[in-house]
């Protein structure tokens, strides 16, 4: 057998032992044999180079390469749910259905409590994953998917189409999230809330290597495709099923609303016993033809809802309460419970909000609590038990310093929050303001992670975000969980990001109210770093969406010596505090105000914005007196849509905004355009539904 055969053979079998194991649950060889015919392809890999494969069971244990999300268009939207929170809800949609469709089917499902993620295959091989989203692009993270066992790098069986997606979640089950957090509390790291941030949290991993060993699982309940084998949803995931992926054992076929009930109730107890958190019951048509007379709203489809189920309490003991301080400095009141299951986690502790909240229930400790997991996700105290309240009770009494510094705190003027003021001394600010630094929507810095900041922190290589600049590979490397090669792509990233523009360099430094948008008009409107800095307060308030509290945050944050320092150190590592001047297209738009709403065919929202600034016009977030035009597609906002009626605002297209212009589609959104001609052509029969209503997510 020639090096290739073996190689071939052996992803053949490790391939089908996966299959056993992780979707079947019928193990068919040991661990130890697995393990050494693992380390054999392996092996054989690593001396034939020539014969490598993005889809051989050695991406299972993952790399230590840093990943570089990009941003990918889906194939069929992702669309979201109408929820129902009562059996009366579900009975009027279930009412709604049966009028239009004589005797429909539907299909139970548990809706998983996890992320969701939507898996391309072509010719029967992974090709991508990529996650929701906004429902129109997400991030593309295949090499972390790759690493959960659970889904197929090689589809099995016949009958699949040459290319398709399928939709589900990535779960973390409970047995993998209470070993996870029992590994950070042991290394003295915060623990996840909950298995939903933790599956998310590790599914954006820079390293798949990390992702390999958390334990994440993959359950698919969704086929999307232009040419799917069978007519009705039920058919095609078992046929999904023979394909070698996960689907789950607990869908139900239900012909009326007696059994949709039973199948509610039944898993609203049951579910406690699941080894995976859920947080409902989804109900869909089951045939296409069914769906597609049903059709859609511009949020959700009309054949399918989501039952939640009432959110879960307990009681429990109020140990004490601590507080914590974010990186703006703001002071987050945490109470730390007796431990409490809940929703099929051990629930420890639970937030408090802020002072108004403490005092309107009125909490104390060593209270015993209601405590409720909102939406089954962040666990919360909603009263006290006061017939258990022990007589010698005191009210609490919110503190008055910072628990990291010792500063008196103050509350600003319409704030619910109490905020520590020393920002350039107090700890978690001071990591916090750069982890908010390295953001992707920042400075965008891979490979520095919450984790590596603060461990950088600890050793003393960084105390702001202008010693970053200063970093070289060699006092990276010796630090735990580092190493050469992940020093070196720290490095090279931190070089890379001089290149990032002026806005984004702006919403890094972190002003206190200062977010994307109020930085991108600022960066408009002063065109200079030295500009902002030097504003008066008026001045500052004539930029778009500057009120008098962002101008008073800027004016202190610039006022404050050791900013200034760090900012010339900035400017000295060569950072963007500029605008990047742009010969303006024409002043056609010029005076003119646009609100851009919903989803358009030919151009990204982006896209959009940027025509608009190059004609001379103007963005704004939100529909007002002084908004000229609402460019409005699909999926438009029913708020801004109703506001800009009332206002009398002209509503115009976006085939209307591009006449108005005057200039031709970009090349991308024309050869864009060109494809869904050609699919046309290829596919398409009566009416354009099919592809939507296929496409979409449940």
């Amino acid at each position: 057998m020639t090096a290739r055969q073996r190689i071939i053979f052996l992803r053949e079998r490790l391939n089908y032992y996966n299959y056993k194991y992780y979707i079947e649950t019928a193990p068919v060889v040991s661990d130890f044999e697995f393990d050494t015919l693992l380390r054999e392809l392996q092996d054989l890999e690593a001396e034939h180079p020539e014969y490598a494969d993005p889809n051989s069971p050695t991406v299972r244990v993952g790399s230590d390469i840093t990943n570089e999300f990009r941003s990918v268009e889906h194939s069929f939207p992702m669309l979201s749910l109408s929820n129902t929170y009562s059996t009366e809800e579900l009975h009027e949609w279930i009412d709604r259905v049966e009028k239009e469709i004589d005797e429909p089917e539907f299909v139970c499902e548990l809706k998983f409590d996890g992320t969701a993620i939507s898996l391309t295959y072509e010719q029967g091989r992974l090709l991508r994953a990529v996650t929701r989203g906004d429902g129109t692009r997400g991030d593309e993270v295949t090499e972390n998917v790759r690493t959960i066992r659970s889904v197929p790098l090689v589809l099995t069986g016949e009958g699949y189409p040459d290319f398709f997606e399928i939709r589900g979640e990535i779960l973390m089950p409970y047995a993998s999230f209470d070993r996870l957090n029992a590994e950070r509390e042991a290394a003295g790291e915060p623990p996840f809330a909950n298995p939903r941030n933790a599956a998310a949290g590790t599914l954006k991993q820079q390293q798949s290597q990390v992702v390999a060993r958390r334990g994440l699982d993959c359950t698919l309940y969704q086929l999307a495709g232009d040419a799917l084998p069978h007519a009705s949803h039920w058919e095609n995931m078992e046929a999904a099923r023979e394909w070698g992926f996960k689907i789950s054992d607990n869908m139900r076929i239900c012909r009326n609303r007696e059994q949709i009930t039973e199948y509610i109730e039944y898993w609203d107890s049951e579910r406690k016993a699941l080894p995976f958190p859920t947080d409902g019951v989804v109900v869909k048509v089951n045939r296409y033809a069914d769906r597609r007379a049903l059709g859609a709203t511009s949020k959700a489809p009309k054949w399918a809802v989501a039952y939640k189920f009432k959110a879960e309490q307990a009681l429990t003991k109020l140990l004490k309460v601590t507080y914590q301080v974010g990186r703006t400095g703001a002071v987050t009141p945490v109470a730390n419970l007796e431990p409490v299951l809940l929703a099929g986690t051990t629930v420890k502790r639970a937030t408090l909000h802020n002072a108004d909240q403490i005092a309107a229930l009125d909490i104390r400790e060593g209270d015993t609590v209601y405590v409720e997991k909102g939406g089954e996700i962040i666990p919360k105290i909603t009263g006290v038990d006061l017939a258990q309240r022990p007589s010698d009770s005191r009210p609490l009494e919110y503190i008055t310093e910072c628990p990291e510094c010792g500063a008196t705190l103050v509350r600003y003027e319409g704030e619910a929050k109490h905020y520590c003021p020393n920002q350039s001394d107090c700890r978690p600010q001071i990591i916090g303001r750069i982890i908010h630094f390295i953001r992707r929507k920042a400075m965008d810095i891979d490979g520095l992670g919450e984790e590596t900041v603060e461990l950088l922190y600890e050793n003393g290589l960084v105390n702001c975000a202008a010693d970053l600049y200063d970093l070289r590979a060699e006092q990276l490397a010796p630090l735990p969980r580092l190493g050469e090669k992940s020093a070196e792509n720290i490095i090279r990233s931190i070089r890379r990001s001089v290149e990032v523009p002026f806005h984004r360099v702006l919403f890094a430094l972190g002003v206190r109210f200062v977010g994307e948008t109020t930085a991108k008009y600022l960066a408009s409107h002063f065109r200079s770093l030295d500009a902002v800095m030097a504003a008066t307060r008026e001045e500052l308030i004539e930029a778009e969406e500057v009120g008098e509290k962002i101008a008073d945050s800027i004016i202190e944050y610039f006022a404050d010596e050791r900013n200034r320092a760090i900012i010339e150190r900035l400017r000295e590592a060569g950072l963007q505090f500029e605008a990047e001047q742009r010969e303006a297209a024409s002043e056609i738009l010029d005076g003119l105000t646009f609100v851009i709403s919903g989803t358009f065919a030919d151009h990204s929202r982006d896209e959009l914005k940027a025509m608009i600034e190059a004609h001379g016009g103007k963005n704004l977030a939100a529909v007002s007196s002084n908004t000229s035009y609402l460019l409005a597609g699909s999926k438009i906002g029913p708020t801004k849509l109703q506001k800009a009626t009332k206002l009398g605002i002209k509503i115009i297209s976006e085939e209307e905004f591009i006449a108005m212009i005057g200039t031709d589609e970009t090349p991308r959104a024309t050869a864009r355009k060109s494809a869904e001609d050609d699919d046309a052509n290829c596919d398409r029969t009566t009416d354009e539904k099919p592809r939507q209503i296929q496409g979409s997510l449940f």
